[in-house]
Protein backbone atom coordinates (compact mmCIF):
# COMPACT_ATOMS: atom_id res chain seq x y z
CA UNK A 1 0.00 0.00 0.00
CA UNK A 2 1.14 4.01 -0.86
CA UNK A 3 1.62 5.15 2.32
CA UNK A 4 2.98 8.91 0.91
CA UNK A 5 2.79 10.36 -3.00
CA UNK A 6 4.79 13.76 -2.99
CA UNK A 7 4.22 16.24 -6.14
CA UNK A 8 6.21 19.24 -6.74
CA UNK A 9 6.19 21.78 -9.67
CA UNK A 10 3.62 20.12 -11.49
CA UNK A 11 0.75 22.59 -12.29
CA UNK A 12 -0.76 24.40 -9.41
CA UNK A 13 0.79 21.09 -7.23
CA UNK A 14 3.65 23.48 -6.10
CA UNK A 15 5.19 21.30 -3.28
CA UNK A 16 2.49 18.62 -1.71
CA UNK A 17 3.29 15.38 0.21
CA UNK A 18 0.43 13.40 1.99
CA UNK A 19 -0.31 10.54 3.33
CA UNK A 20 -2.81 8.04 1.82
CA UNK A 21 -4.92 5.29 3.54
CA UNK A 22 -6.38 2.10 2.08
CA UNK A 23 -8.96 4.42 0.70
CA UNK A 24 -8.14 7.65 -0.27
CA UNK A 25 -10.56 10.65 -1.30
CA UNK A 26 -9.56 13.83 -2.83
CA UNK A 27 -12.61 16.41 -3.42
CA UNK A 28 -12.36 20.01 -3.80
CA UNK A 29 -14.35 22.94 -5.87
CA UNK A 30 -13.56 22.94 -9.75
CA UNK A 31 -10.18 24.09 -10.80
CA UNK A 32 -8.88 23.38 -7.07
CA UNK A 33 -6.36 21.36 -8.39
CA UNK A 34 -7.73 17.49 -8.30
CA UNK A 35 -7.30 16.33 -11.82
CA UNK A 36 -3.79 17.81 -11.42
CA UNK A 37 -3.51 15.50 -8.46
CA UNK A 38 -4.87 12.67 -10.82
CA UNK A 39 -2.76 13.22 -13.53
CA UNK A 40 0.09 13.36 -11.44
CA UNK A 41 -0.92 9.83 -9.80
CA UNK A 42 -1.34 8.24 -14.08
CA UNK A 43 2.26 10.52 -14.65
CA UNK A 44 4.34 8.43 -12.14
CA UNK A 45 3.03 5.11 -13.77
CA UNK A 46 3.56 6.04 -17.12
CA UNK A 47 7.18 6.21 -16.18
CA UNK A 48 7.30 2.52 -15.44
CA UNK A 49 5.68 2.42 -19.03
CA UNK A 50 8.14 3.97 -20.55
CA UNK A 51 5.37 6.92 -21.45
CA UNK A 52 6.08 9.61 -19.14
CA UNK A 53 8.12 11.87 -21.41
CA UNK A 54 5.71 11.50 -24.48
CA UNK A 55 2.91 12.06 -21.74
CA UNK A 56 4.62 15.41 -20.74
CA UNK A 57 5.45 16.22 -24.53
CA UNK A 58 1.48 15.89 -25.48
CA UNK A 59 0.63 18.15 -22.73
CA UNK A 60 2.45 21.03 -24.40
CA UNK A 61 5.83 20.16 -23.03
CA UNK A 62 7.71 20.63 -19.64
CA UNK A 63 6.96 24.75 -19.93
CA UNK A 64 3.20 24.16 -19.75
CA UNK A 65 3.08 21.13 -16.82
CA UNK A 66 5.56 23.29 -14.59
CA UNK A 67 3.94 25.54 -11.68
CA UNK A 68 3.44 28.74 -13.29
CA UNK A 69 3.57 31.00 -9.58
CA UNK A 70 6.97 32.30 -8.45
CA UNK A 71 9.07 29.91 -6.82
CA UNK A 72 7.93 31.35 -3.56
CA UNK A 73 5.78 33.93 -2.06
CA UNK A 74 7.07 36.78 0.41
CA UNK A 75 5.11 37.82 3.43
CA UNK A 76 3.80 40.85 1.98
CA UNK A 77 2.18 38.95 -1.38
CA UNK A 78 0.60 36.58 0.97
CA UNK A 79 -1.29 39.33 3.02
CA UNK A 80 -2.07 41.24 -0.45
CA UNK A 81 0.19 44.25 0.76
CA UNK A 82 1.98 43.64 -2.68
CA UNK A 83 1.10 41.55 -5.85
CA UNK A 84 2.63 38.28 -6.98
CA UNK A 85 5.24 38.96 -9.30
CA UNK A 86 8.06 36.72 -9.68
CA UNK A 87 11.57 37.17 -7.82
CA UNK A 88 15.22 35.68 -8.23
CA UNK A 89 15.05 31.91 -8.68
CA UNK A 90 17.42 30.30 -6.08
CA UNK A 91 16.61 27.00 -7.63
CA UNK A 92 16.58 24.92 -10.49
CA UNK A 93 13.49 24.64 -12.94
CA UNK A 94 11.92 20.93 -11.82
CA UNK A 95 9.12 19.18 -11.83
CA UNK A 96 9.25 15.94 -8.84
CA UNK A 97 6.94 13.05 -8.59
CA UNK A 98 7.38 10.68 -6.18
CA UNK A 99 6.05 7.76 -3.25
CA UNK A 100 6.21 5.52 -0.76
CA UNK A 101 4.71 2.79 -0.01
CA UNK A 102 5.40 -0.30 2.89
CA UNK A 103 8.67 -1.60 1.52
CA UNK A 104 10.46 0.98 -0.91
CA UNK A 105 10.11 4.48 -2.15
CA UNK A 106 11.04 5.78 -5.33
CA UNK A 107 11.29 9.60 -6.56
CA UNK A 108 11.52 11.55 -10.07
CA UNK A 109 12.89 14.77 -11.18
CA UNK A 110 12.55 15.85 -14.71
CA UNK A 111 13.66 19.42 -15.76
CA UNK A 112 14.74 21.13 -18.54
CA UNK A 113 16.54 19.87 -21.41
CA UNK A 114 20.38 21.01 -22.00
CA UNK A 115 19.93 21.33 -25.23
CA UNK A 116 16.80 23.57 -25.19
CA UNK A 117 16.73 25.47 -28.32
CA UNK A 118 19.24 23.56 -30.67
CA UNK A 119 16.99 20.67 -31.51
CA UNK A 120 13.42 19.70 -32.45
CA UNK A 121 12.44 17.73 -29.18
CA UNK A 122 12.87 20.40 -26.88
CA UNK A 123 9.59 20.53 -25.59
CA UNK A 124 10.92 16.91 -24.25
CA UNK A 125 11.87 16.98 -20.46
CA UNK A 126 14.98 15.58 -19.30
CA UNK A 127 15.21 12.79 -16.39
CA UNK A 128 17.51 14.50 -13.67
CA UNK A 129 17.72 12.41 -10.93
CA UNK A 130 16.06 9.19 -9.94
CA UNK A 131 16.28 7.16 -6.48
CA UNK A 132 14.87 3.89 -5.12
CA UNK A 133 15.41 3.22 -1.43
CA UNK A 134 14.31 1.52 1.34
CA UNK A 135 11.80 2.74 4.32
CA UNK A 136 9.66 5.61 4.47
CA UNK A 137 12.12 8.61 3.08
CA UNK A 138 15.36 8.74 1.09
CA UNK A 139 18.32 9.26 2.55
CA UNK A 140 21.83 8.42 1.76
CA UNK A 141 22.02 4.99 4.04
CA UNK A 142 18.71 3.63 2.27
CA UNK A 143 19.14 4.29 -1.27
CA UNK A 144 19.07 1.22 -3.19
CA UNK A 145 19.55 2.95 -6.62
CA UNK A 146 20.42 6.06 -8.06
CA UNK A 147 20.53 7.84 -11.06
CA UNK A 148 22.02 11.58 -11.99
CA UNK A 149 22.35 12.23 -15.42
CA UNK A 150 23.76 9.37 -17.33
CA UNK A 151 24.86 6.92 -14.83
CA UNK A 152 22.80 4.72 -12.64
CA UNK A 153 24.12 3.30 -9.42
CA UNK A 154 22.91 0.16 -7.60
CA UNK A 155 23.33 -1.10 -4.35
CA UNK A 156 24.74 -4.86 -4.45
CA UNK A 157 24.51 -7.82 -1.45
CA UNK A 158 28.00 -6.49 0.25
CA UNK A 159 26.69 -2.96 0.65
CA UNK A 160 28.35 -1.37 -2.47
CA UNK A 161 27.25 1.43 -5.10
CA UNK A 162 28.32 0.00 -8.66
CA UNK A 163 27.80 1.50 -11.88
CA UNK A 164 24.99 -0.14 -14.10
CA UNK A 165 24.64 1.96 -16.70
CA UNK A 166 27.15 4.85 -17.48
CA UNK A 167 25.09 6.05 -20.65
CA UNK A 168 21.01 6.17 -20.07
CA UNK A 169 19.80 8.62 -22.47
CA UNK A 170 18.13 11.31 -20.66
CA UNK A 171 14.42 10.58 -21.57
CA UNK A 172 15.16 7.14 -20.31
CA UNK A 173 14.49 6.37 -17.18
CA UNK A 174 16.29 3.13 -14.93
CA UNK A 175 13.11 2.11 -14.08
CA UNK A 176 12.85 0.62 -17.46
CA UNK A 177 16.38 0.42 -18.58
CA UNK A 178 18.26 -0.71 -15.00
CA UNK A 179 15.90 -3.50 -13.58
CA UNK A 180 17.09 -6.79 -13.63
CA UNK A 181 16.58 -9.73 -12.13
CA UNK A 182 20.51 -10.06 -10.93
CA UNK A 183 21.32 -6.22 -10.30
CA UNK A 184 18.42 -4.54 -9.91
CA UNK A 185 15.71 -6.64 -8.45
CA UNK A 186 14.19 -4.10 -6.58
CA UNK A 187 13.75 -1.78 -9.71
CA UNK A 188 11.98 -4.85 -11.49
CA UNK A 189 9.83 -5.44 -8.56
CA UNK A 190 8.98 -1.39 -8.04
CA UNK A 191 8.34 -1.08 -11.92
CA UNK A 192 6.21 -3.70 -12.22
CA UNK A 193 4.29 -3.14 -9.26
CA UNK A 194 3.76 0.68 -10.72
CA UNK A 195 2.62 -1.17 -13.87
CA UNK A 196 0.17 -2.76 -12.09
CA UNK A 197 -1.59 0.68 -11.11
CA UNK A 198 -5.24 1.08 -12.57
CA UNK A 199 -6.82 4.38 -13.73
CA UNK A 200 -10.58 4.67 -15.03
CA UNK A 201 -11.47 7.88 -16.15
CA UNK A 202 -13.06 7.26 -19.73
CA UNK A 203 -15.07 4.26 -19.37
CA UNK A 204 -17.44 5.15 -22.35
CA UNK A 205 -21.26 5.70 -22.01
CA UNK A 206 -22.11 7.07 -25.18
CA UNK A 207 -24.24 5.62 -27.78
CA UNK A 208 -21.10 4.11 -29.75
CA UNK A 209 -19.57 2.88 -26.49
CA UNK A 210 -17.63 -0.35 -27.19
CA UNK A 211 -18.83 -1.90 -24.32
CA UNK A 212 -22.81 -1.77 -25.88
CA UNK A 213 -21.83 -4.30 -28.62
CA UNK A 214 -20.90 -7.75 -28.71
CA UNK A 215 -17.75 -8.34 -28.81
CA UNK A 216 -15.13 -11.37 -29.40
CA UNK A 217 -14.60 -12.11 -25.61
CA UNK A 218 -11.36 -14.15 -23.80
CA UNK A 219 -10.97 -14.36 -20.44
CA UNK A 220 -10.47 -10.71 -19.34
CA UNK A 221 -9.23 -10.64 -15.47
CA UNK A 222 -8.35 -6.92 -15.72
CA UNK A 223 -11.53 -4.27 -17.45
CA UNK A 224 -9.76 -2.38 -20.20
CA UNK A 225 -9.48 1.30 -19.80
CA UNK A 226 -11.89 2.13 -21.93
CA UNK A 227 -14.47 -0.75 -20.70
CA UNK A 228 -15.12 -2.26 -24.16
CA UNK A 229 -14.46 -5.91 -22.64
CA UNK A 230 -16.71 -5.35 -20.59
CA UNK A 231 -18.91 -8.62 -21.23
CA UNK A 232 -16.25 -11.03 -21.30
CA UNK A 233 -14.69 -9.02 -17.64
CA UNK A 234 -18.22 -9.60 -16.09
CA UNK A 235 -18.28 -13.28 -17.39
CA UNK A 236 -14.81 -13.89 -16.16
CA UNK A 237 -15.71 -12.61 -12.72
CA UNK A 238 -19.09 -15.01 -12.79
CA UNK A 239 -16.34 -18.13 -13.36
CA UNK A 240 -13.21 -17.73 -11.51
CA UNK A 241 -14.15 -14.36 -9.31
CA UNK A 242 -16.10 -12.86 -6.55
CA UNK A 243 -19.34 -14.06 -8.19
CA UNK A 244 -21.40 -13.71 -5.18
CA UNK A 245 -20.02 -10.05 -4.50
CA UNK A 246 -21.30 -9.48 -8.43
CA UNK A 247 -24.82 -10.28 -7.54
CA UNK A 248 -24.69 -8.35 -4.22
CA UNK A 249 -23.46 -5.20 -6.10
CA UNK A 250 -25.72 -5.23 -8.73
CA UNK A 251 -28.75 -6.03 -6.32
CA UNK A 252 -27.60 -3.29 -4.21
CA UNK A 253 -28.19 -0.77 -6.89
CA UNK A 254 -31.14 -2.54 -8.74
CA UNK A 255 -33.15 -4.48 -6.79
CA UNK A 256 -34.39 -8.03 -7.97
CA UNK A 257 -31.74 -7.20 -11.32
CA UNK A 258 -29.37 -9.40 -12.53
CA UNK A 259 -27.13 -9.68 -15.66
CA UNK A 260 -26.87 -12.84 -17.93
CA UNK A 261 -23.74 -13.00 -20.83
CA UNK A 262 -24.95 -14.37 -23.97
CA UNK A 263 -22.34 -16.01 -26.80
CA UNK A 264 -22.79 -16.57 -30.06
CA UNK A 265 -19.70 -17.43 -32.32
CA UNK A 266 -17.26 -16.26 -29.91
CA UNK A 267 -19.03 -12.75 -29.34
CA UNK A 268 -20.17 -11.61 -26.09
CA UNK A 269 -23.21 -9.74 -25.23
CA UNK A 270 -24.43 -8.21 -22.22
CA UNK A 271 -27.77 -8.42 -20.98
CA UNK A 272 -29.84 -7.29 -17.97
CA UNK A 273 -32.38 -8.47 -16.03
CA UNK A 274 -34.72 -6.12 -14.28
CA UNK A 275 -37.26 -6.09 -11.72
CA UNK A 276 -40.78 -5.33 -13.95
CA UNK A 277 -39.31 -6.47 -17.22
CA UNK A 278 -40.69 -9.07 -19.24
CA UNK A 279 -36.83 -9.44 -21.51
CA UNK A 280 -33.36 -8.64 -20.48
CA UNK A 281 -32.29 -5.49 -21.86
CA UNK A 282 -29.33 -5.75 -24.25
CA UNK A 283 -26.46 -3.74 -23.40
CA UNK A 284 -27.03 -1.01 -26.16
CA UNK A 285 -30.34 -0.41 -24.16
CA UNK A 286 -28.87 0.59 -21.22
CA UNK A 287 -28.74 4.04 -19.72
CA UNK A 288 -25.54 5.68 -19.44
CA UNK A 289 -25.56 5.82 -15.33
CA UNK A 290 -26.92 2.11 -15.65
CA UNK A 291 -23.67 1.36 -18.08
CA UNK A 292 -20.95 3.38 -15.95
CA UNK A 293 -22.60 1.31 -13.12
CA UNK A 294 -21.99 -1.89 -14.31
CA UNK A 295 -18.74 -1.00 -15.65
CA UNK A 296 -17.34 0.11 -12.27
CA UNK A 297 -18.33 -3.14 -10.62
CA UNK A 298 -16.50 -4.74 -13.46
CA UNK A 299 -13.39 -2.88 -12.34
CA UNK A 300 -13.59 -2.80 -8.45
CA UNK A 301 -14.55 -6.70 -8.50
CA UNK A 302 -11.38 -7.55 -10.27
CA UNK A 303 -10.48 -11.39 -10.35
CA UNK A 304 -7.01 -10.12 -10.05
CA UNK A 305 -6.65 -7.19 -7.93
CA UNK A 306 -4.32 -4.45 -8.12
CA UNK A 307 -2.06 -2.52 -5.97
CA UNK A 308 -4.16 0.88 -6.45
CA UNK A 309 -7.39 1.28 -8.51
CA UNK A 310 -7.60 5.23 -9.10
CA UNK A 311 -11.26 6.36 -9.70
CA UNK A 312 -11.63 9.91 -11.23
CA UNK A 313 -15.18 11.13 -10.81
CA UNK A 314 -16.71 7.77 -10.93
CA UNK A 315 -19.86 9.46 -10.03
CA UNK A 316 -20.61 10.90 -13.63
CA UNK A 317 -23.68 10.04 -15.40
CA UNK A 318 -25.05 8.24 -12.38
CA UNK A 319 -28.93 9.15 -10.50
CA UNK A 320 -28.01 9.69 -7.01
CA UNK A 321 -29.77 6.75 -5.67
CA UNK A 322 -26.64 4.77 -6.94
CA UNK A 323 -23.65 6.34 -5.16
CA UNK A 324 -24.67 4.80 -1.66
CA UNK A 325 -24.23 1.58 -3.71
CA UNK A 326 -21.41 2.24 -5.39
CA UNK A 327 -19.60 3.91 -2.13
CA UNK A 328 -19.71 0.20 -0.45
CA UNK A 329 -18.99 -1.50 -3.68
CA UNK A 330 -16.10 0.57 -3.19
CA UNK A 331 -15.37 -0.36 -0.14
CA UNK A 332 -16.12 -3.95 -0.40
CA UNK A 333 -12.90 -3.67 -3.13
CA UNK A 334 -10.72 -1.87 -0.65
CA UNK A 335 -10.51 -5.01 1.43
CA UNK A 336 -8.21 -6.03 -1.47
CA UNK A 337 -6.58 -3.49 -2.67
CA UNK A 338 -5.91 0.54 -2.32
CA UNK A 339 -8.06 2.98 -3.91
CA UNK A 340 -7.92 6.47 -4.50
CA UNK A 341 -11.12 8.09 -5.55
CA UNK A 342 -11.27 12.02 -7.52
CA UNK A 343 -14.86 13.42 -6.70
CA UNK A 344 -16.73 16.60 -6.42
CA UNK A 345 -20.21 14.02 -5.34
CA UNK A 346 -20.17 15.25 -1.46
CA UNK A 347 -22.92 12.04 -1.11
CA UNK A 348 -20.21 9.59 -2.84
CA UNK A 349 -17.56 11.15 -0.33
CA UNK A 350 -19.60 11.50 2.80
CA UNK A 351 -20.53 7.80 2.54
CA UNK A 352 -17.07 6.49 2.11
CA UNK A 353 -15.30 8.37 4.62
CA UNK A 354 -17.09 6.34 7.14
CA UNK A 355 -15.46 3.46 5.79
CA UNK A 356 -12.47 2.02 7.58
CA UNK A 357 -9.03 3.17 6.99
CA UNK A 358 -10.18 6.03 4.86
CA UNK A 359 -8.73 9.90 4.56
CA UNK A 360 -10.06 12.76 3.10
CA UNK A 361 -8.62 15.48 1.60
CA UNK A 362 -9.93 18.52 0.05
CA UNK A 363 -8.10 20.78 -2.15
CA UNK A 364 -8.22 24.60 -2.16
CA UNK A 365 -6.42 27.33 -4.41
CA UNK A 366 -4.42 29.87 -2.75
CA UNK A 367 -2.89 32.46 -4.52
CA UNK A 368 -2.73 30.29 -7.26
CA UNK A 369 -1.61 27.17 -5.27
CA UNK A 370 -3.11 23.95 -4.39
CA UNK A 371 -2.93 23.59 -0.53
CA UNK A 372 -4.76 21.35 1.69
CA UNK A 373 -5.26 22.32 5.27
CA UNK A 374 -4.60 20.23 8.52
CA UNK A 375 -2.30 17.75 7.13
CA UNK A 376 0.75 16.55 8.94
CA UNK A 377 2.71 15.80 5.86
CA UNK A 378 5.19 13.01 6.30
CA UNK A 379 9.32 13.06 5.95
CA UNK A 380 10.05 12.96 2.86
CA UNK A 381 13.54 14.23 0.96
CA UNK A 382 14.05 14.44 -2.73
CA UNK A 383 16.98 12.88 -4.95
CA UNK A 384 19.68 15.65 -5.40
CA UNK A 385 21.19 16.21 -9.05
Amino acid sequence: MILTLAVSGYRSLRDLVLPLDRITLVTGANGSGKSSLYRSIRLLAEVAQGQAIASLAAEGGLNSTLWAGPEAFSRAMKTGEQPVQGVLRKGVVSLKLGFADEDYGYAIDLGLPADAGHSMFSMDPEIKAEALWAGEALSRSNEIAGRNGPAVRVLNERGQRLPVLQNLARFDSMMTHAADPKDGLELLVMRERMRAWRFYDHLRTDRDAPSRFPKVGTRTPVLSGDGGDLAAALQTILEIGDERGLADAIDDAFPGGGIEISVNDGYFELLMRQKGLLRPLRASELSDGTLRYLLLTAALLSPRPAPLVVLNEPETSLHPALLEPLARLIGRAAQKTQVIVVSHALPLVSELAAEKDCVRYELRKELGETVVDGVDAPRWAWPKR
